[in-house]
């Protein structure tokens, strides 16, 4: 399956020529206008510094329906101690910049380039890209950003710099999410850590017809 190149041209190829590890296009560039369709089509960029933008479009897709989100008991216990506070849209780059900066075990350079945190920011100015903190008194202790979208939110990272910061944020958000009528979390690509919380793999194809039916 061929790698398909972007020009200036704003549009994509279709998401089901992507090739079997879901890498679908190179170049392009990171606008609203082009992150606005990509997200609609189900594409989102995902590369290192120093190499060409790349879109990707995965098969199968991690996936989590709201309705589905599970929490621990010990996590639904640090919640209800009131230790961190959450709020929305506070502090976005501090929080993507965190995100970016902040190593987990077993990744290597970070996806987040600098050109990235740019482009996100201009979404975040949009009103399109929104970021869930938490506070540890005055401390940003943990949070996570992403981008909404009818009634679809597309996470996109999260970090934490102190114990269960971070899943304090996405449990508390997602709650929302549900009770505010989002129908899908857009997960990307499958990690043990967002399975827990009861998030699935499903085809591609079912993954579009959701997309189309929540941005719709």
């Amino acid at each position: 399956m061929p790698v398909y190149l972007i020009t200036q041209k704003l549009d994509f190829p279709p998401p089901e020529l992507a090739n079997e590890s879901g890498l679908l296009a190179v170049g392009g560039d990171l606008s609203v206008e082009r992150l606005l369709l990509a997200y609609s089509m189900g594409i989102f960029p995902w590369y290192s510094d120093g190499d060409p933008i790349l879109w990707w479009s995965p098969d199968p897709r991690l996936v989590l329906i709201p309705a589905e989100f599970k929490i621990s008991k010990t996590l639904r216990q640090t919640i209800r101690k009131g230790r961190y506070r959450v709020t929305v849209d506070e502090a976005f780059e501090d929080v993507i910049r965190n995100c970016a900066t902040i190593r987990r075990k077993g990744q290597g350079n970070t996806w987040i380039t600098e050109d990235m945190i740019k482009a996100y920011v201009r979404l975040h100015k949009a009103g399109h890209a929104h970021s869930v903190e938490a506070w540890d008194g005055g401390e940003l202790a943990g949070g996570l950003y992403g981008i909404a979208m009818g009634r679809a939110f597309f996470g996109e990272s999260m970090f934490a710099k102190k114990t269960d910061a971070s899943k304090v944020a996405f449990a508390v958000y997602t709650v929302a999410l549900e009770k505010n009528g989002f129908e899908l979390i857009d997960c990307q690509v499958t990690t043990e850590h967002l399975k827990r919380f009861g998030a699935r793999e499903i085809p591609r194809t079912e993954f579009m017809k959701r997309l189309q039916k929540a941005i719709n």
